[in-house]
């Protein structure tokens, strides 16, 4: 008996590693965790306080322009290596810090501290200098058209990461990167740095990530505040998101859902695809295309869905108000997402700086070391990063529950809340799925 053989469940994890963690339990213990916190909450009168707390005020050190100049120095700086330097992505500090540095340990930071973003971004600091040189004080009405911009900046990035051919060549990310500046340069000359906040999609996304922070700043003018509350206090304190901000956040999710589908076997047999001998990104640049358009569709279309009916059959729920509770999510699958990718991809980066000529030097003072993967096949390790990756993923989405239940609205009956329970528990199982399920990456 004990000797045929049977099912087993397994969690694999990039690159190919395969571990007998029964993620089958922890799958099921997540989907009853969120809809059980959902239930309960809905029939409470009685909710979580989530208030501000000020821990010190004091003056600002650095200006915002004075650290935005420094950050565009450096971006121009990595703009040249990419160009001229090495053209392997794992010795070129262009592809290394962009895709270890600023789209994941940034927004992981941001997080727990606040929108480390803010006084990093490249151009709030140029921009200042050219309008104050060009005598220019008015704009041109781009504040008039929303998030829409920063919509179509993020759905193009999204696809040249995850469809396009070659994202991770230095020398093409460089181009990319240099051109989106440009662009978005001459647009906030004409509008004023201020439409950054909701023209620019990394300053978007990072500060939309960042609202779920238990620490976080508060700038005005040269007085800066260092606030503390629970996870999520800042997203009960926004206004609620108007259209075009609503599409953006579902476009986040998207991402990091198709993401995530885009290596699975299941994907890859659906476009025809061997998952062990795969082609490459040429053979199914169509297929991932209109995947990423279908997925981005469905996923907006169910979150519309679940907010109408809920609406129709209990009240209340508006939907600028409760799209806000997902943005828990999409900061909580951002971190359990790029986990592995920062504790491997970032050992290079640390390489990379600490020697960035490749001639023996030492300028971060570290001693010589190896870029390891052994942690990956270690039966001790592995299951504290599932272990990380499936309590961000949980954590975001009961999150995510307790925002929606106080931003549905006084007049919501307990009845309304139960299509947004459903989809956060299917989006929790399909999240947690993605991280166990075989990949090809």
């Amino acid at each position: 008996m004990f000797l045929t053989p049977g099912f087993a469940f397994a969690c694999a994890l990039p690159p190919s590693v395969i571990l007998t963690l029964p993620t089958g339990h922890y799958i099921t213990a997540a989907a009853l965790t969120v809809a059980l916190t959902a239930l309960m909450g809905a029939a409470a009168h009685r909710l979580p306080e989530m208030q501000a707390r000020l821990l010190w005020d004091r003056r600002t050190l650095i200006p915002l322009a004075a650290s935005s100049y420094l950050s565009f120095l450096a971006f121009l700086g990595l703009v040249f290596v990419g160009l001229y330097g090495e053209r392997d992505p794992m010795h070129n500090l262009m592809t290394l810090v962009f895709w270890t540095v600023v789209w994941i340990a940034i927004p992981l930071g941001s997080l727990l501290l606040g929108n480390l973003w803010r006084p990093l971004n490249p151009w709030t600091g140029p921009v200042r200098i050219a309008r104050t040189l060009l005598g220019r004080t008015g704009s041109v009405g781009l504040a008039r058209l929303g998030h829409w911009p920063a919509v179509a900046g993020y759905a193009g990035f999204v696809w040249f990461q995850m469809v396009s051919l070659y994202p991770d060549d230095p020398a093409v990310l460089a181009k990319v990167a240099l051109a989106y500046w440009v662009v978005i340069f001459a647009l906030a000359v004409l509008e004023g740095d201020d439409w950054l906040d909701q023209g620019e999609f990394l300053t978007v996304l990072f500060a939309f990530i960042a609202k779920v922070a238990p620490l976080w700043h508060e700038t005005d003018g040269q007085r800066t505040r260092l606030m503390r509350g629970w996870p999520g206090t800042q997203v009960l304190a926004m206004p609620p998101l108007t259209p075009s901000a609503v599409v953006f956040v579902s476009l986040a999710l998207t991402a990091l859902t198709f993401d995530g589908l885009a290596e699975t076997f299941w994907w890859q047999a659906l476009i025809g695809e061997n998952p062990l001998e795969p082609t490459g990104r040429s053979a199914v640049l169509w297929e991932n295309t209109a995947g990423l358009v279908a997925v981005w569709v469905l996923t907006l279309g169910l979150i519309l869905g679940a907010i109408l009916l809920g609406r129709r059959i209990g009240g209340g729920f508006a939907t600028g108000p409760v799209m806000l509770s997902f943005l828990a999510i999409a900061a909580g699958y951002h971190a359990a997402h790029y986990l592995v990718m920062l504790l491997t991809a970032g050992q290079y980066t640390l390489a990379a700086l600490n020697d960035p000529l490749m001639t023996g030097d030492s300028w971060l003072g570290l001693p010589p070391f190896f870029v390891s993967y052994g942690f990956l096949t270690d039966p001790n390790v592995m299951p504290v990063i599932y272990g990380l990756q499936f309590a961000a993923i949980l954590g975001a989405h009961v999150l995510a529950v307790l925002l929606g239940l106080k931003l549905a609205g006084q007049g919501a009956r307990p009845v309304a809340h139960l299509p947004m329970t459903v989809l956060m528990v299917a989006y929790t199982v399909l999240g947690l799925w993605l991280l166990s399920t075989a990949r090809t990456g």
